[in-house]
């Protein structure tokens, strides 16, 4: 197993952003965008990572990108390393395999999430008022049920960095009905055709989070896109309804988290050694389920 990359580093360029998971570069006219080996859970980013997850995730993120481009432009300009600026190509223990070269778009301040299925926050709204967001849904539904159709259930960031679910409507306020109703529009047709693909390789797509925003005047889809970090994937010869299901996605490690008796209000306890390998056959088999490739 390679060694886990937490953060990159180079001479003299800092990244003008560190998230839980991504180092973002300022590349001129475009961005660099590194998906890290990092892991968050609660809010909290561990302090050791999972070895090639950064690559899972931009190797998965780019096949997704190809399979649904004819839905949505993407942000994506290339992700070779030799299209790089120099700095990048001449790192490539950090930066291959793991990165995009993107266009700068005007972010939406707006996650596009779509559920097919009723689980995490939908889930707990609907047993407390019978909606999603605001949206009524029929009576009856159990934690995991399939929903007659997709629905769009957007979200917004707090200055905590949790999200706030929040109406559709109100997504429509914020960025302007027009753009709300594209993206949306979007967002639920690449679900719909993610879903389907992913059901054909034995994997049900319960629910998925979208990032868009503009560039020079038209829709992009940025960001990751149909990863297990983004969405909650289920493997299919598991699935029954009234109970949470077994994923691909990090939920091993809030598992194990939640045993350890860590509070949640202060960094949280290394994951150790076996954690860390289960956790990465989770991505590994997610990517290779769907993708059908066995290199990243």
């Amino acid at each position: 197993m390679t060694k886990a990359l937490c953060e990159t580093r180079l001479p003299g360029i800092e990244p003008v952003a560190r998230g839980k998971v991504r180092d973002i570069y300022d590349a001129g006219d475009a961005l660099l965008i590194v998906a890290t080996d990092r892991i968050s859970a609660f809010d909290w980013v561990n302090p050791v990572g999972i070895p090639d997850k950064g690559k899972i995730l931009t190797q998965m993120s780019l096949y997704w990108f190809e399979v649904i481009r004819d839905l949505c432009r993407n942000h994506l300009i290339s992700s070779r390393l030799a299209d790089f600026p120099s700095a990048f190509r001449n790192a490539p223990e950090q930066f291959e395999g793991r990165s995009m070269l993107v266009h700068k778009c005007a972010m939406f301040p707006v996650e596009f999430v779509v559920r097919g299925y009723l689980a995490g926050s939908g889930w707990k709204e609907y047993r407390e008022c019978g909606t999603v967001c605001g949206i009524p849904l029929p009576n009856g539904l159990q934690e995991s049920s399939k929903l007659d159709t997709p629905i769009f259930t957007p979200a917004t960031k707090a200055s905590d960095g949790h999200d706030i679910n929040i109406p559709p409507e109100q997504a429509g306020e914020i960025i302007g009905q027009e753009w709300a109703n594209a993206a949306s529009g979007a967002a639920i047709a690449i679900y719909e055709r993610a879903r389907d693909i992913a059901a054909s390789k034995g994997i049900i797509l319960c629910d998925t989070k979208f990032e868009f925003g503009v560039f020079e005047g038209e829709l992009m889809l940025a960001d990751e896109v149909l990863t297990p970090d983004s969405s909650r994937y289920w493997p299919a010869d598991e699935y029954q309804p009234g109970r949470g299901q077994p994923s691909y996605d990090k939920q091993y490690v809030r598992d194990w988290l939640e045993t350890t008796g860590w509070d949640k209000n202060s960094p949280p306890p290394a994951l150790p050694a076996d954690v860390i390998t289960k956790t990465r056959e989770k991505y590994v088999e997610a990517y290779r389920r769907l993708t059908g490739r066995n290199e990243f």
